[in-house]
């Protein structure tokens, strides 16, 4: 793979190849000669004084290729180039969550079977990503546009545009802000002290997205406010806040969508300190489909 194959295949970054634009650049999709078919991420134009980013971006870059999940996105390659920058992945056909949520009939599609798995791949991501390596990564932009879904609606977790690596020796990374607005936890308007806690309160809201079939928005608030979420979730008409394009779940789905709404909830705690780690949101999940089947 060579930067002048890719030129070649998006034939220069023409707009008939674009599949997507993120904050961090545009995905373009490209037949190489082999005939594989990958999503390029052409990155924004680096502004001038930014050169000098170029070995940076490289270096941070250089172990995400070497990242091998089931639920990340494969990172192929990558060039770092005076003309263009882009990052070079597996490509993945059902394309992005947020895109599938707006669309009626592929959300219909999506019901909640898959869209509880769905969930689980992304909190199995991040168990990854913040336990079972070193160093650890701390994403930092987990969204709707950030995870993609294969032919058989696999979650995977992509962009990693923004992704800190931990010192193992300090748990915490000082950052100007990043992220996307709705999903970004609130310590970050007020320090810049970046940890693991942040993709937690992003994948509560992501978890309950999926779940409402839209950005949770005010029904996070309103929720938090009361004094026990959990009596609230079940005093709650779920069949008000569920998404209505779906039949109402049942048995023991519908026991699972109540404890992943509760395990939501719990990461959106408003002090970090006081949320699950992806670790402990893995067990709960899977203690609830136990008990569902119990």
């Amino acid at each position: 793979m060579v930067y002048e194959n890719i030129i070649e295949a998006t034939k220069d970054f023409d707009n008939k190849h674009l599949i997507g634009v993120g904050g961090h650049g545009s995905v373009y999709k490209a037949e190489l000669p082999t005939g594989q078919v990958v999503a390029v991420k052409k990155l924004h134009s680096l502004q001038n004084g930014e050169m000098s980013n170029l070995k940076a971006f490289a270096s941070e870059i250089q172990p995400l290729a070497e990242i091998r999940h089931r639920n990340i996105v494969k990172l192929y390659g990558y060039c770092s180039h005076l003309l263009h920058s882009f990052l070079v992945y597996e490509f993945l056909e059902k394309g992005s969550l947020d895109k599938i949520l707006k669309d009626d009939e592929q959300a219909t599609v999506f019901g909640w079977n898959r869209r509880v798995i769905a969930i689980k791949d992304v909190a199995n991501a991040l168990y990854y990503m913040h336990h079972d390596r070193s160093p650890s990564i701390v994403h930092r932009d987990i969204s709707s546009k950030n995870i993609v879904l294969d032919l058989e609606y696999v979650a995977h977790v992509s962009d990693f545009g923004t992704a800190k690596f931990l010192n193992p020796d300090n748990s915490n990374w000082t950052s100007n802000f990043v992220g996307t607005f709705g999903y970004t936890a609130p310590e970050l308007t007020y320090t810049i002290n970046v940890n693991e806690k942040c993709d937690v309160y992003s994948f509560g809201v992501l978890s309950l997205e999926i779940l409402l079939g839209k950005h949770p928005g005010d029904i996070v608030s309103t929720m938090l406010q009361s004094s026990s979420v959990g009596q609230t979730i079940d005093a709650v008409l779920l069949t008000d806040i569920l998404d209505q394009r779906l039949p109402f779940p049942t048995n023991d789905i519908k026991k699972e969508v109540v404890s992943i709404i509760r395990i939501a909830f719990h990461c959106l705690t408003e002090s970090p300190h006081s949320r699950p780690t992806m670790e402990q949101v893995c067990k709960e999940i899977a203690i609830s489909k136990s008990s569902s089947r119990g």
